[in-house]
């Protein structure tokens, strides 16, 4: 069974991405704000805790776009959960090369 509530994205919850509430328009706010929170927080993140960050997001997003009779539901929203956790993956990255 899908969990809805599980945060996929900051705290962004499944149900708001797969749901019919928040219609698009807010949830690109939403998506927009939670990515600058996200970028913010790899600022200080140790290298142990972006390993374990970086197998998070990659479980999240495995979690929104595997689930059954996903062609019945708002794909516009889960593309867009897919652009900016891919956004996200990125920095994720950029940040090993810090290390």
């Amino acid at each position: 069974m899908l969990d809805l509530t599980k945060k996929v994205f900051g705290d962004i919850m499944t149900q708001e991405i797969i749901g019919s509430e928040p219609v698009i328009t807010e949830i690109k706010i939403k998506f927009e704000n939670e990515l600058k929170k996200l970028e913010k927080n790899l600022e200080t993140i140790s290298k142990e805790n972006l390993e374990n960050l970086l197998e998070q997001q990659k479980i999240s997003q495995k979690h929104v776009n595997t689930r059954p009779g996903a062609m019945a539901l708002n794909q516009s929203k889960i593309q867009m959960f897919n652009h900016y956790n891919e956004m996200y993956l990125k920095k994720i990255d950029e940040k090993f090369t810090t290390f």
